[in-house]
């Protein structure tokens, strides 16, 4: 059986090329596009993404690519900022609507009692439920964050961190999953997420 393809979606995000290259250390080339109809045929869809919500999702309108985001039936997973844009808002930029694959709002991070923002480095992780994607992740394993803005927890979070409070980290509805921290830049754990998603053990 062939691999899976995987394409990287160009969302015009810094972290791309780090995200292509933590996949070619697991063997798996992946193609960086913002064809519709190579994002389409892909088996296996990643939507990266640093810096505001609305760049991001104004990259996308541009690029004509809400449309076909929304109508992906093979697995979707959202990294850093490709993760917010899957909720139905965020409070950035004044309020930006976003891709609504998943129900809530992204809220800011509020500063203060030591709390400092935006949150940067590693913070442990805390599984709430049992998924494909998560499979050889522990309670307390440590992933790297860079953010401003969150997601909070609801019945969709896979795993939630704290940071002056809890908020969501990994999510999952149906075929789309989301991973607010950074897996290029998270050893072990960010390896394992991405492999998961890779090999297909997040369509079981």
């Amino acid at each position: 059986m062939s691999p899976p393809t995987v394409v990287l979606v160009d969302s015009g995000g810094t972290n791309i090329a780090s995200v292509r290259f933590a996949l070619k250390r697991l063997g798996v080339s992946a193609e960086l596009t913002a064809d519709p109809v190579t994002i389409e045929a892909a088996d296996r869809v990643i939507l990266p993404g640093v810096g505001a919500a609305g760049a991001g999702m104004r990259q996308l309108r541009e690029a004509g690519l809400v449309r076909v985001l929304r109508g992906l039936r093979q697995p979707l997973l959202g990294v850093c900022l490709g993760m917010q844009l899957l909720f139905e808002a965020s409070d950035e930029d004044g309020g930006v609507q976003c891709l609504g694959l998943l129900p809530g709002r992204v809220q800011p991070i509020t500063p203060g009692h030591g709390v400092r923002v935006p949150h940067m480095g590693w913070n442990t992780l805390t599984l709430s439920s049992p998924d494909p994607l998560i499979r050889g992740l522990g309670d307390g394993d440590r992933a790297y964050f860079v953010h401003s803005y969150a997601a909070p927890v609801d019945d969709h979070t896979l795993a939630s961190t704290h940071h002056g409070r809890d908020y969501a980290a990994v999510v999952r509805l149906g075929n789309r999953w989301g991973c607010q921290f950074h897996p290029e830049r998270s050893a072990g754990v960010g390896e394992r997420i991405l492999a998961n998603f890779v090999a297909g053990q997040a369509d079981e």
